[in-house]
């Protein structure tokens, strides 16, 4: 299965072992609410909290990219890292509802910033041919990391909440130390020439606000992310009240988790030689799919088959976005295209926990799966019809 992605350079490697670190230790958020309601806090104050850290993962990936590209990859890696276990820390330290809702803010906002910075260091890394298997490889570290850790939460959780915090930190505090040791800074020089447009993109993100075709992009891309992020969101509810018990969403949860780490190589591999926005564009409609089937479960065996068809397109799609984001960009921006890129992934999410449940709540499922059908249908359109726009971009991009 490896050998799929043989011939990357080490320093994706390197990233890929740090990420397996890191989400060996993603444990404190999928818990917290349990850790909230063992300190005492009530259901509306844990409402604040919550929103405190879906808001650092809207303020987190613009940062990050910014700081990307103004200081570098590594550093603001490692800024993220230690500004996260540091919030740890605060947030399991934390005496009121107020402070916990700073430290969740600083603790989403400082983890969010380490991708953007992570994705343009693999950018300026590898070569465009080769950077969809090197975000793939990166978003398979990340399945499996968390796969194990949604295993590691529970036993831990039963022993203790200061057990999460414990290896939350201290696996952030080693991915630091890989990337302190182990990988050196490739931020490419910015260019000083006025007609290379080093004046006119400034240090902000108007570089990005200027790209019409990259501002057409990123909203296709936001609402396939909202479709999937369903999946995280409103299939708990769907499962409840289908009379089903929470350890059943476990057990979809593994079903996910399983089929992605097995299959990813496999189809990396298969479709990396293909175009890209074909593949995305089909990829993203089998997710909307098997999102959609959610709608018509109510056994254990529907809810597997429609979490088999979304995890599938979920491999499919695996790491074309983030390519084609960073294919687009000029080589000294690229921490802010793809912060541009997460900014898109938090906002998809927030909007999830937030429209998503309120269509699920106040209006009905039916319209909520409805929609999310047509929402990846419709944008898988428009992508294919951008193909010609991005085939030629590519080609000026070469030939520059």
């Amino acid at each position: 299965m490896l050998s799929t992605f043989r011939g990357l350079p080490s320093v994706v490697w390197t990233v890929f072992a740090g990420t397996i670190v890191n989400r060996l230790g993603y444990l404190v958020t999928p818990f917290l609410v349990f850790f909230l309601a063992a300190r005492g806090v009530t259901g509306a104050e844990t409402t604040y909290v919550l929103g405190a850290l879906g808001a650092g993962n809207l303020l987190g990936p613009a940062l990050g990219g910014l700081l990307a590209d103004r200081i570098g990859r590594r550093s603001t890696m490692l800024i993220g890292l230690l500004g996260a276990s540091a919030a740890q820390g605060a947030l399991f330290a934390a005496p009121g509802v107020l402070t916990m809702a700073a430290a969740a803010l600083l603790l989403s906002a400082a983890g969010a910033m380490i991708s953007p910075a992570a994705y343009a260091l693999l950018a300026d890394s590898v070569d465009a041919g080769r950077r969809q298997r090197a975000y793939a490889l990166f978003g398979w570290g990340v399945n499996i990391g968390t796969a194990v850790a949604g295993v590691l939460g529970g036993f831990l959780a039963a022993h203790g909440f200061w057990l999460l915090f414990t290896v939350d930190v201290a696996t952030m505090l080693v991915y630091a130390v890989i990337v302190a040791t182990r990988l050196r800074e490739t931020r490419p020089a910015r260019p000083a020439g006025k007609d290379e447009g080093a004046v006119a993109d400034g240090i902000g993100y108007g570089v990005v606000l200027r790209d019409r075709l990259l501002l057409a992009l990123l909203p296709l891309f936001g609402l396939q992310l909202f479709v999937y992020s369903l999946t995280e969101v409103a299939l708990p509810l769907a499962i409840r009240d289908s009379g089903l018990s929470p350890a059943v969403y476990g057990a979809m949860a593994a079903v996910n988790a399983v089929f992605v780490v097995v299959l990813q190589p496999v189809a990396t591999a298969t479709l990396a030689r293909l175009p890209q926005l074909p593949v995305q564009a089909g990829g993203s409609v089998l997710i909307a799919v098997g999102v959609a089937l959610t709608g018509v479960a109510d056994s254990v065996a529907v809810y597997t088959v429609s979490v088999v068809v979304w995890s599938l397109g979920e491999v499919v799609v695996a790491g074309i976005a983030a390519s084609m984001v960073a294919d687009l960009a000029p080589a000294h921006a690229r921490g802010r295209y793809q912060g541009a890129f997460q900014w898109t992934w938090g906002a998809a999410r927030f909007g999830a926990l937030t429209l998503g449940v309120t269509v699920y709540t106040s209006l009905s499922p039916a319209v909520l799966w409805w929609s999310a059908l047509l929402a990846g249908v419709l944008t898988s359109a428009v992508t294919l019809a951008l193909r010609s726009r991005v085939d030629r971009r590519m080609e000026h991009d070469l030939a520059a």
